[in-house]
């Protein structure tokens, strides 16, 4: 995402974003969003946040990237593949 601020001239913050997303992902107003369980907020957070990356390709490239640091065992068959091929 680009942060504006970078961008323009102007500081403005917005602070609804997050609310912003989870309404769009859930249909939920704000009231509504602010009346749920923390954990499920953050929960509808993370799933709308992943959803609006998926829509552009440098979102999609993101993900591929965070979820290749997150992994913590190797990836045998891949590394075996390519070994064969060197």
């Amino acid at each position: 995402m680009q942060d504006d601020a970078e961008t323009h001239s102007y500081e403005y913050t917005v602070i609804t974003f997050w609310k912003q997303i989870v309404a769009e992902y859930t249909g939920l107003n704000f009231v509504q969003i602010g009346e749920l369980n923390f954990l499920q907020y953050l929960e509808w957070r993370k799933d709308a946040y992943i959803r609006k990356l998926e829509q552009t390709e440098p979102g999609r490239e993101y993900l591929d990237n965070a979820w290749r640091m997150e992994q913590t065992a190797p990836d045998r068959a891949s590394l075996r593949q390519k070994l064969k091929r060197g």
